[in-house]
């Protein structure tokens, strides 16, 4: 039987598709598999910030839409990059165990954070990464960055970048963690929504392609992402708000944390909660009515009023 899975033609993208491939072909040996690469408005719209596109799933809706037309049967997506609001015709099948969700900072001499001098340029794409900079240091002068993971560690060689921050998971993927300076704490730097996590996503009413795929479903790592998610649902976020979610399970404890920060006054915001892995959907609504409570809705408005 011979099965069509699409993604992005990123070397990360492609390679985190493989990492999927050889775990269902481990549990049906039987099975091939081919890989469609297929283009997204994220790949196509290169020289924007992402939090300035104005566009839900620009990294996945091109793909979903092969899914939904049958042109692929299922689809491996990072999971951060997948909306909270699933659509009606796709679902997230299997979330396999997650990589390491923390953010590490690649600096010019492998600099830690607290070593970069007065003014060094940081580069990012994510509101939540460049508001947590400001956050814990305001004296740095953060840029907007667009590429794939080599094109950012080259600005870095080159001299154009004091440091970028980066998911370390991807850089576990490409083999290239000897270049990590420093690896952030999650309470220091608070990783976004599914961070390290894939999604594989099928059509809502193939359930013969659901069940095949969910064999590499992993629950701790559902659940902690359900809570996340949940959270930035719950809050009304994304890509232009800087919202922090992550959950840690413990056999069948769950702890999540969450955070959001302010434009103006570089404040944070934080709240977290433990439960059972059965309850994460309910703990990432609990954690955003805590943040609520705290100011939250100021915060995002602050975001939005500045971009969009």
């Amino acid at each position: 039987m011979m099965l069509t899975v699409g993604t992005r033609g990123s070397k990360l993208a492609l390679i985190q598709t493989e990492s999927v491939l050889e775990s269902l072909r481990r549990i049906y040996p039987e099975m091939e598999f081919k890989v469609k690469v297929i283009k997204t408005a994220g790949d196509k719209v290169r020289n924007k910030p992402l939090f300035t596109i104005d566009m839900k799933g620009i990294f996945e809706k091109e793909i979903d839409l092969a899914i939904a037309k049958g042109e692929v049967d299922f689809a491996v997506h990072s999971l951060k990059d997948v909306p909270t609001l699933e659509s009606s015709e796709t679902v997230i099948a299997a979330i396999p165990k997650r990589n390491s969700p923390h953010d590490v900072l690649i600096s010019r001499g492998n600099v830690p954070f607290v070593s970069l001098p007065n003014g060094a340029v940081i580069g990012t794409g994510s509101l939540r990464r460049l508001a947590q900079v400001k956050f814990l240091r305001p004296d740095l002068e953060v840029v907007p960055i667009r590429g794939n993971v080599d094109t950012r560690i080259r600005k870095v060689k080159r001299g154009e970048l004091d440091g970028i921050i980066v998911a370390e998971a991807g850089l576990e993927r490409l083999g290239l963690q000897s270049l990590i300076a420093e690896r952030f704490s999650l309470k220091q730097f608070t990783s976004a929504a599914g961070q390290g996590a894939l999604a594989v996503v099928a059509r809502r009413d193939n359930e013969k392609i659901i069940k095949l795929v969910s064999a590499v479903d992993d629950a701790p790592t559902r659940a902690e992402v359900t809570a996340e998610r949940s959270l930035v649902l719950a809050l009304e976020g994304g890509c232009r708000v800087p919202i922090g979610a992550i959950g840690r399970a413990n056999n069948q404890t769950l702890t999540f944390y969450g955070c959001i920060f302010s434009l103006k006054t570089h404040e944070k915001i934080s709240a977290s909660a433990k439960g059972t892995l059965k309850e994460a959907e309910d703990l990432g609504r609990k954690v955003a009515h805590r943040l609520l409570e705290k100011g939250a809705k100021r915060f995002e408005a602050e975001w939005r009023e500045k971009y969009g």
